[in-house]
């Protein structure tokens, strides 16, 4: 078994984390209580907190002519699946703070990627790759 990515992070409401995590992603719940709740992101363990009123202060850094939004998570998938994902985020009518789109186009690192936020503004990033192996090609 690979390595698993652990990763914590606060949420505003964690019913409005459960239907977006579990409905909208399609992420396996696993173990939870009143204050969090354990998802399957593709296979690797993320981990919503109740924690109202967390500050968020706005930050963003430019890539590619994009205001990339700062920190953000996701995953780095085979390109089949990130359209895949990008057809079913726009059916579901997710907004997007970077519509799905071609980044470094024709370059080393070419990619997809698209950027949304949860319900309580935590920015996720899910990229596409056509070949993983080049995913940290210079």
């Amino acid at each position: 078994m690979a390595n698993l990515f652990h990763l914590a992070f606060p949420v505003e409401d964690l019913r409005e984390a459960r239907n977006f995590y579990g409905e909208v992603l399609g992420c396996r719940e696993g173990r939870s209580s009143d204050r969090w709740i354990d998802f399957d992101l593709y296979g690797h363990q993320i981990v919503t907190h109740l924690s109202p009123g967390y500050p968020r202060p706005p930050a963003s850094n430019g890539v590619d002519s994009d205001d990339v939004p700062i920190p953000h998570f996701g995953i780095v998938l085979p390109m089949d699946e990130w359209r895949e994902l990008a057809d079913r985020l726009e059916a579901k009518g997710v907004a997007f703070v970077i519509e799905p789109k071609i980044r470094f186009a024709g370059e080393v690192g070419e990619q997809a990627t698209m950027f949304f936020l949860d319900p309580s503004g935590n920015a996720l990033e899910f990229k596409g790759f056509k070949d993983l192996s080049t995913v940290f090609a210079k």
